[in-house]
């Protein structure tokens, strides 16, 4: 059995994709390189997740040897490309290194997966039976704070890492996300259940930001069904990049969507509502 991912760039030309996702049996992750500081966003995020342990990482101590283990070739690469550009470059690599977030999930058996996070990238549990959805993030209004993020050179802020565990059946559907994709999925869910979510809703709106304007605009656009038209969509569009794309450029002219990079990996196998097996 495998696992299905997709990113996509923003949809212009010319503009670098810093994400980076892996789908594999056991592992799914999603890695978003910051590109407001530092250098080589893009390719930090990549090889965080090139270079994933096969087993959890369980604590912040864990993640912080992980990372102390894996950064100087990285680095040491990076420093000479910075050389390469000239000395502002290279200041700026020196000065600022480069940045990431990281989510990722172990699925430790059909009943069980383990998840970490650090920084504003989510991991979801939706379950088909119960209707419930599960992630890894703190509330809707917490998008709107700077992400805590992984650097190549500087010390771990350990009070970002997060970890916890999802509980799944043959009902299950787990998956992760970048941040601009999360904030649309919890938004939607939340709006689907106004009643239970009212008051994080509205801290949210009440930021006077452009995320709370997406929640604005979501209670205008009426009838979003959340898992046919967010957790269905996701899933029968992530195997297949164009309508994949398709789906989000719809999300943008809607106005539900920060523009941004698109990233998305999914344990494949899940149950529809019809009770039905399904890959996707």
């Amino acid at each position: 059995m495998r696992s299905f991912a997709n990113s996509i760039g923003k949809p212009e030309q010319g503009c670098i994709n810093e994400d980076a996702v892996i789908a594999r049996e056991n592992i799914i992750a999603v890695s978003d390189g910051a590109g407001g500081g530092g250098l080589f966003a893009e390719r930090w995020s990549k090889y965080l997740l090139n270079h994933l342990p096969s087993t959890p990482i369980s604590s912040a101590d864990e993640l912080d040897a992980w990372i102390s283990d894996i950064w100087e070739p990285y680095y040491n690469q990076c420093e000479e490309d910075a050389k390469q550009l000239g000395g502002l470059s290279l200041n700026k690599f020196y000065d600022e290194g480069s940045f990431a977030t990281l989510v990722a999930v172990w699925k430790l058996s059909d009943t069980e997966c383990q998840w970490v996070s650090f920084g504003d990238s989510v991991a979801f549990h939706y379950n088909y039976r119960t209707k419930q959805l599960e992630h890894s993030f703190c509330s809707l209004a917490d998008f709107d704070k700077p992400p805590y993020l992984i650097n190549c050179k500087d010390e771990l802020l350990k009070e970002g890492f997060r970890k916890g565990t999802f509980q799944t059946d043959s009902d299950s559907v787990v998956f992760v996300a970048c941040d601009a994709l999360a904030h649309y999925i919890m938004m939607t869910y939340e709006i689907a259940n106004a009643d239970r979510f009212r008051q994080e809703l509205k801290i949210a709106e009440s930021n006077y930001s452009k995320n709370s304007n997406y929640i604005k605009m979501a209670r205008i656009v009426r009838g979003i069904n959340f898992e046919k038209d967010v957790i269905n969509k996701l899933t029968n569009t992530i195997g297949h990049p164009t309508n994949f794309m398709r789906y989000l450029q719809s999300l943008i002219r809607k106005g539900l969507i920060a523009y941004d990079d698109y990233s998305i990996a999914m344990f494949n196998k899940y149950k529809k509502k019809n009770g039905s097996d399904k890959n996707v």
